[in-house]
Formats: structure tokens, C-alpha cells, sequence
């Protein structure tokens, strides 16, 4: 089965993330592959593909489940262009006044954890900070399970980490290391306005240097049943949090 054709492209699986693209880029589909059954609710895209001429087929389940290597697909697949992440400078540049969370994902590499990631930050209003050289990308099961919010969430490509840290504190930004345990309360910490929660690998944590340099450090509190929550799940309630002290 074909493959999405070139290396600026990615196959997008799942309804949301699919008319996600649509609603917000349109022009970046380049091809779309569909069961029979939800030819009804795709008939928008379908008449904007054929106004288009942008190519679209009717498979069968095998087929769909071989175009998108799973069995989540929802009926639909699309090749669309992947959009770059946008450099810091320029996302400072653009952000304006008032409240802002980011999320610094060091070293988070779970396509399923990027995609609840970025569901959640897409909720709370919140980008995502990638550093220089993560390899860190959107893929079809990272944007199927964020259920149309990676279209929703600025990418923010960092460059050298000290330069990224002193940029973001100079457009008002506090940096905050999210913590397995020692760390302040996250409940009951003062949060401010203008945040960046330091995320670290989904079983080593963050390095301890950047961790050193963060304005704060904060852990979430719990029964101690389990060690601790994975990172999606740590980010939905840090984001929770700051969005309703904001």
C-alpha cells in the first residue's frame, strides 16, 4: 500500500484530525482515502477535493487500516503537507500581551503522549516548545489521538537552550520544572501569568541542568498509591491548573 509520498508530508488518520486540517489548511491535503460509510459526513471535503483537484478514493477497511499501519482510522486517511514548526523568535514575536503557558517537552518521544499533549494544550490555549534537535514530529497516531487539537497547538521550534531560556524570561516568561516528587505543591504554588512547564522523558525525566536553571520546581501531589502520572496525563492537570489561576 502506498505510503504518504514525500518527506514534508505525513498520513493523518482519524475524523477529527482529518477535518481538522480541513477546517484550518485545506490546501494542505494532498490526498484522501475513504470508507463508503462516511461519504455522507465528508461530503464538504469531498466537494472541496473535487473543486481542487485534489485526489480522493473509496477503499475498503483493509485497505485503510493498511494505509494508516492501524486499525484506529475512523474511515478516513489523508497524506497532508506537514506544517513546520515556527522558530521562538517569531512566536514571541506574534504572542502579544496578557496570560501564556507553553510546554517545554524534553525529550517526551510517545507519539500517544504527544498526541493527549497536545488534545490538552489545545484545550487550555497552551503551544508546545520543541528543542533544537529533538526529532519530535506530528505522526498519524499522535494527531489521531489529539483528536483534531494538533491543528490547534503552535509548534515552537527552540534553538540553543540558554539563548531559548533567556528569550523566554525576557518576553516575561517564568520556567518551571515539572517534578516526580521534592518539588513545591503544584496545587498551592503561586503560578504566574506567563509560564513555561518544563516537561521531562516519559521514564528518565528532564536533565538536570535544565532542570536547575527553571524559576520553579513543582510536583503534583497524590496518595502515593503510584509513583507517579505518566506525562500526558501530569500535563493535563498542570494545564488545568494554571489555566483556571491565570
Amino acid at each position: 500500500m502506498a505510503r504518504a509520498g514525500a518527506p514534508d508530508e505525513v498520513r493523518l488518520h482519524g475524523f477529527n484530525a482529518v477535518q481538522a486540517v480541513f477546517a484550518r489548511r485545506p490546501a494542505a491535503i494532498r490526498k484522501l482515502y475513504l470508507a463508503e460509510a462516511l461519504i455522507p459526513r465528508l461530503q464538504p471535503l469531498l466537494k472541496w477535493c473535487v473543486a481542487n483537484r485534489v485526489g480522493y478514493r473509496v477503499v475498503e477497511e483493509d485497505d485503510l487500516r493498511k494505509l494508516a499501519a492501524s486499525s484506529h482510522h475512523e474511515g478516513v486517511v489523508a497524506d497532508v503537507l506537514r506544517e513546520a514548526p515556527v522558530p521562538l523568535t517569531a512566536w514571541l514575536g506574534d504572542l502579544g500581551e496578557g496570560p501564556a503557558c507553553a510546554l517545554w517537552l524534553d525529550g517526551v518521544g510517545n507519539p500517544h503522549n504527544l498526541g493527549a499533549i497536545l488534545r490538552s494544550a489545545a484545550n487550555f490555549g497552551a503551544a508546545v516548545l520543541l528543542p533544537k534537535h529533538s526529532p519530535l514530529q506530528l505522526s498519524g497516531a499522535a494527531a489521531r489521538v489529539a483528536e483534531g487539537g494538533a491543528e490547534a497547538v503552535p509548534l515552537v521550534r527552540l534553538g540553543r537552550e540558554d539563548n531559548a531560556i533567556a528569550q523566554l524570561r525576557g518576553a516575561g516568561f517564568a520556567l518551571a520544572a515539572t517534578l516526580v516528587q521534592g518539588g513545591d505543591d503544584a496545587f498551592a504554588a503561586a503560578l504566574p501569568q506567563r509560564l513555561v512547564y518544563v516537561l521531562g522523558h516519559e521514564g528518565e525525566g528532564m536533565s538536570p541542568a535544565l532542570a536547575e536553571a527553571c524559576d520553579l520546581r513543582l510536583s503534583i501531589p497524590g496518595t502515593g498509591a503510584v509513583e507517579s502520572l505518566n506525562v500526558a496525563a501530569a500535563t493535563a492537570v498542570l494545564l488545568a491548573q494554571w489555566y483556571r489561576a491565570r
